[in-house]
């Protein structure tokens, strides 16, 4: 009986199987670029908004602080989008005339919202707050960039689960003293530029991060008298001036690089490490 293939069947077979496997790499390999591309993250994109809003006019031109907008940043899951009357403040007085915030006024005479698009928006199924981060020493800039640079806003980062997670097993490399939360120029300690902190003690009925205090100027310059004073001048993230405590020698420790700063500040704001974190309910819900 003749045979039905050839001896060469048997390489081509081979080919073919190599062939395979190589498609479904390369296949695997761009499918995963693809959902990392700002195709599919909008790192960049800008979206159409009803009024072209500039961050860097009103942070960095007017000096607006993010809590003036962004009201529950502090104390919800949610940031919150300024509703019209935080506009109206303002624009009811200076461009009261501007064709450009026309949709603002036809919103304030309405009583509609206006359709804002969020940039930032993650999947239903993940559970952010703004409030735990914020107050455990975590900048705006580290997630959301130099707002303060950005004309338009778009999304610096991916804010996908790697992302997360790449921050969630080191935290250190992205803490800062809440006193310096919401300046979008700070950066990471150096030789030329090193913070002082200080530990104060946990109390009851005030945040852990708040049981350690770091200032940007040698405090032993004015004696630890007046380093005492300087301690405690911010109350919270919001700014408020508290009263000055008794004056006591405070044994200040002086930091020069982000690594040192930030695993003394994840002490003290006792961050629970990755090893702690083992419930998919921290973020899924």
């Amino acid at each position: 009986m003749a045979q039905i293939f050839d001896r060469s069947s048997n390489a081509l077979a081979r080919m073919s199987l190599v062939l395979t496997g190589l498609i479904v790499i390369a296949l695997g390999v761009t499918l995963d670029e693809l959902q990392r591309s700002p195709w599919v993250t909008r790192q960049g994109q800008r979206p159409d908004q009803p009024v072209p809003f500039s961050h860097k006019h009103h942070v960095q031109g007017l000096g607006l602080q993010c809590q003036y907008c962004h009201v529950t940043v502090e104390k919800s899951s949610y940031a919150g989008i300024p509703p019209t009357k935080t506009c109206i403040n303002c624009h009811a007085q200076i461009w009261t005339n501007a064709q450009l915030l026309e949709p603002v006024r036809a919103s304030w005479a309405t009583g509609q919202s206006l359709p804002w698009t969020r940039v930032h928006d993650l999947p239903d199924y993940v559970y952010f707050s703004h409030e735990i981060h914020v107050n455990k020493g975590l900048g705006c800039s580290s997630c959301h960039g130099r707002v303060d640079q950005m004309p338009l806003m778009y999304a610096e980062n991916t804010l996908q689960m790697e992302w997360c997670l790449d921050c969630h097993r080191n935290p250190a490399k992205n803490l800062r003293p809440t006193s310096q939360i919401y300046n979008m120029a700070w950066e990471a300690p150096a030789d030329d530029r090193p913070v002082w902190c200080a530990v104060n003690g946990e109390k009851d009925g005030v945040p852990t991060a708040e049981a350690a205090s770091c200032v940007l100027k040698n405090p032993a310059g004015s004696g630890s008298q007046m380093a005492a004073l300087e301690l405690p001048a911010k109350s919270g993230l919001a700014g408020d001036v508290r009263p000055a405590v008794q004056a006591a020698s405070v044994n200040y420790r002086k930091f020069t690089s982000q690594d040192e700063l930030g695993h003394f500040l994840l002490q003290q704001y006792k961050i629970r490490a990755p090893r702690d974190l083992m419930s998919c309910e921290v973020c899924h819900r």
